[in-house]
């Protein structure tokens, strides 16, 4: 069975921190912020990220509930991305960062 990090007695600051340790996790969830997006867009709208990668961290995000996956029977396969609650309660956490990385960065 998989440890859960509230289970390694870290502080939640840094439990946080090792759940968005993804190079690219903040600008996914960033870009999610805007509304639902298909692959492509977000391989698009995320510069710099290769499509393995941005695949690698939307199946961990994912996994943490994070983001919702919703794939569509058609041909080609049609996959959207969206945030779900979990994802969306980082909005202030991503806009506070972004501030602190304006003024100090």
């Amino acid at each position: 069975m998989k440890k859960k990090l509230k289970d390694e007695g870290l502080c939640p600051a840094l439990r946080g921190i090792f759940l968005l340790k993804g190079k690219w996790s903040m600008c996914i969830i960033h870009t999610l912020l805007d509304g639902t997006k298909r692959f492509k867009e977000l391989e698009r709208e995320v510069i710099g990220v290769n499509t393995r990668m941005l695949a690698k961290e939307l199946k961990f995000l994912e996994e943490e509930k994070i983001v919702n996956r919703k794939a569509y029977a058609t041909i080609p396969p049609t996959v959207e991305y969206s945030l779900t609650e979990k994802g969306k309660a980082l909005e202030n956490v991503i806009k506070e960062i972004g501030s602190w990385a304006e003024k100090y960065a």
